[in-house]
């Protein structure tokens, strides 16, 4: 199709139509020029199909499909290689289902543990969160099938979602909310992008042309579509006018109505209409020209896929005295409803019409050694003193406990945001129960979003299976059996209770205003600037074999903000069974003038390793790992000082680290003038030679430090270092003993401007 060509041949009707759905989930034709309607449907870790009378929430049933570990599990891989297998298994779904786009992914930091979608978001961190990313949307586009990452931006709670205004600042949303969709739409060229429902510093997203058009379009060069969120349209004309070109769903040909009046009325450009138009049907005819409805969807093939995919993604978070992995050999009780039942995934749009369901007891039943007892009720937090008796008893003679817990699917969902991070109170009773009877426990956790553990020191083991897809179970039996070596790193801190938090505060806003008071200190960033202990940090994840570290090496000692810097190390496996590695590469700035988090990653690779096998592993560093947001020349900004190159395991776990002095080649705009004060001027050389003098002058006129005449200090050297330090040049006029005049001040600050 000649785009161009046939929206010279469309009424103005016909192309506004085009601009919105046809119903929930389909684009609109127009026949008699041959436009194809094509079909988005949901699916972040799984295709949600529905037809032309579904609903958006998933009340009305999809079609049987393969449902993936969730984004709050594939983020814990690590593993770039994971999300990319994961999206091309999508991509093929979707051809053979003859979806053109997949709603997906969803990249919206966590700000908040209490975040109810936090399941289907990837990190707390930016950078991980780009990275994983890119290589979803890498792996579904392989298949000739879109993408339409999401929701485009800071919608980081579900509670007023559709009216909140998210008010942050211009760093705290450069260095945080926006990086990661910088991240995929420069690298992966996601087909689509998704806006979301609320406001940002008091314009909706959808109608925000900063947002659309000057960062999405002109800065990053997206040439996709955009498209809203479900009923996230408010003034379709000023979203047309902002860069939103498809609304989602239909509106019943009420905003079409609306366009074509505008239209005629002369309050829109039909020339923006088609554009909208070009970048709709460039899409669609993209999808059309690599179209394959025969391509195969071996279901039972993918549901094996999703079991390794799982298993890839488990975090050991605890095993002390090396209780895992088990043995087939010892007598083992298997307690908790989870363990037939698992929870593998949210509620909402992205819930999965699962093909099949794989649980821990599918995998251990035939085992003669090994026993069950429901232990709670899923669907109720009280305790049922009946069933913890039952699993008392099956507790009481065994080597080994195996607890599964975690969230309800009540818990977590689209829609509304958690009130509290704990875990039901019949499941937190039972392993207080069960823990005075056994102290081998081992605790599977499955939930979509960190939780408080007041139990943690009464088990020997836990494992973070986080909502690991209808495979969820054989997974989890692969990991606690050994068969599969854990090797799942935290996506997101775990911090020792929710009032930690540093959006506690100020969570869900007031009313419709929620205010990021924090900042950039979001996740990590928060607590290591606090020092603040943590229940397990970020990056954080156990093995069944012990890593070392060695080598550590950069191509140069000195670097200028243009260079890239190349690291090395070596990771060797130093245990006895094979396993991966992930290392994690962190920046620390030195020397920074401006407020920055400790540490920051900038850099991950997963290795696998023989025992006794050593790899080097290679990164490199652009100007934008050492930058910080600047809002004077509203770019990114490096500092001219010396910078960390931390390896770490964790972001507590640093185990090699050197430093890096890098030059700033870009010289910060700053005028001189009667306010400026002492500390900063002497900063620069050619500034302190100039104001010496002065500085004597205003020394002598203070009296300069001595003793009174009860031999106390009147003014310390430290003191009238400080007073002078601090001391705007204006002042000069009321300590110098009229010596200096408004006049001389004025010719001396034109003299130090003009010598910069």
């Amino acid at each position: 199709m000649d785009v161009k060509r046939t929206i010279s041949q469309m009424t103005l009707e016909e192309k506004a139509g085009l601009l919105s759905g046809l119903d929930f989930w389909h684009t609109k034709p127009v026949k008699r020029l041959d436009v194809e309607s094509c079909m988005v449907s949901d699916g972040p870790h799984g295709l949600r199909k529905q037809d032309e009378n579904a609903d958006h929430m998933s009340i009305n049933e999809a079609i049987k499909a393969i449902c993936f570990p969730a984004g709050c599990a594939t983020a814990a891989s690590f593993d770039r290689e994971v999300l990319t297998t994961l999206g091309e298994a999508i991509g093929d779904a979707c051809q053979h289902e003859k979806v053109s786009i997949v709603l997906g992914p969803a990249v919206n930091i966590k700000r908040s543990p209490l975040c109810g979608r936090n399941f289907e978001y990837y990190s707390e961190d930016p950078y991980l969160a780009g990275e994983i990313a890119a290589s979803f949307i890498g792996g579904v586009q392989s298949r000739g099938v879109g993408t339409s990452i999401k929701h485009f931006a800071c919608n980081n709670q579900e509670y007023r979602r559709m009216s909140s205004n998210s008010v942050v600042d211009e760093r705290t949303l450069r260095e945080i909310y926006l990086p990661a969709f910088e991240t995929a739409v420069k690298r992966a060229k996601p087909w689509t992008v998704m806006c979301s429902y609320n406001l940002i510093n008091g314009t909706y997203a959808c109608e925000n042309p900063w947002l659309l058009t000057q960062v999405l379009r002109d800065e990053w060069g997206f040439d996709g579509y955009v498209m809203s969120d479900w009923g996230a349209t408010d003034d379709r004309v000023e979203s047309i006018k902002a860069g939103l070109d498809l609304e989602m769903p239909a509106s019943g040909g009420e905003n079409d109505k609306r366009i074509v009046q505008a239209v005629r009325e002369g309050k829109l450009d039909e020339h923006l209409v088609d554009l909208c138009c070009e970048h709709i049907l460039t899409v669609n005819q993209r999808y059309l020209d690599h179209a394959k409805p025969s391509t195969p969807w071996d279901k039972q093939a993918q549901h094996q896929l999703a079991r390794k995919l799982a298993a890839e993604c488990m975090v050991l978070l605890k095993n002390e005295g090396g209780l895992l992995p088990l043995q087939k050999d010892q007598k083992i009780a298997v307690i908790g409803k989870f363990a037939k039942q698992p929870r593998f995934q949210g509620g909402g749009s992205s819930h999965i019409n699962f093909s099949q369901v794989t649980s821990a007891w599918d995998e251990l039943a035939d085992e003669p050694n090994i026993v069950y007892a429901d232990g709670y009720n899923i669907d109720s937090d009280d305790p049922d003193e009946q069933l913890l008796s039952e699993a008392e008893i099956a507790a009481r003679d065994t080597d080994v406990v195996v607890i599964f817990a975690g969230l309800p699917d009540r818990y977590e969902s689209e829609g509304y945001d958690r009130t509290h991070m704990r875990m039901p109170k019949c499941q937190e009773e039972l392993i207080e129960r069960i823990s005075a009877v056994n102290p081998n426990i081992v605790v599977v956790l499955h939930n979509g979003a960190p939780i408080e553990m007041p139990w943690l020191d009464d088990v020997g083991a836990v494992l973070e299976a986080y909502l690991g897809g209808q495979a969820v179970g054989g997974a989890v039996v692969d990991i606690l059996f050994g068969k599969v070596n854990p090797s799942g790193r935290l996506p997101e801190s775990f911090p020792a209770c929710l009032k930690d938090n540093s959006s506690y505060p100020w969570y869900g806003g007031e009313k419709d205003t929620a205010k990021y008071c924090e900042g950039v200190f979001v996740g990590y960033r928060w607590y290591d600037k606090k020092h603040m202990a943590v229940l397990f940090p970020f990056g954080y994840g156990l093995s069944y074999t012990d890593f070392r570290y060695d080598n550590l090496k950069l191509s140069a000692n000195e670097i200028k903000d243009t260079d890239t810097l190349t690291v090395t190390l070596d990771v060797t496996n130093v245990g006895s069974m094979v396993g991966k590695e992930v290392v994690q590469l962190y920046v620390t700035d030195r020397q920074s003038t401006v407020i920055r988090p400790v540490r920051e990653l900038k850099g991950f690779e997963k290795v696998a390793l023989q025992p006794g096998q050593t790899k080097t592993v290679t990164f490199t560093l652009s100007k934008r790992a050492f930058a910080y947001w600047n809002i004077q020349l509203h770019d990114w900004h490096v500092e001219t000082g010396t910078f960390g190159i931390q390896i770490g395991q964790s972001s507590r776990d640093i185990v090699l680290e050197k430093d890096v002095d890098v030059l700033s080649t870009v010289a910060l705009p700053r005028a001189i003038t009667l306010n400026s004060i002492f500390v900063d001027l002497m900063a620069e050389p050619s500034m302190a030679e100039i104001l010496k003098p002065l500085i004597e002058m205003f020394k002598q006129s203070m009296g300069g430090s001595g003793e009174s005449a009860d031999g106390s200090n009147t003014i310390t050297d430290d003191m009238l270092q400080a007073l002078i330090a601090f001391t705007p040049l204006r002042s000069l006029m009321s300590f110098a003993n009229g010596q200096i005049k408004y006049d001389d001040l004025v010719a001396l600050v034109e003299r130090m401007n003009q010598t910069k």
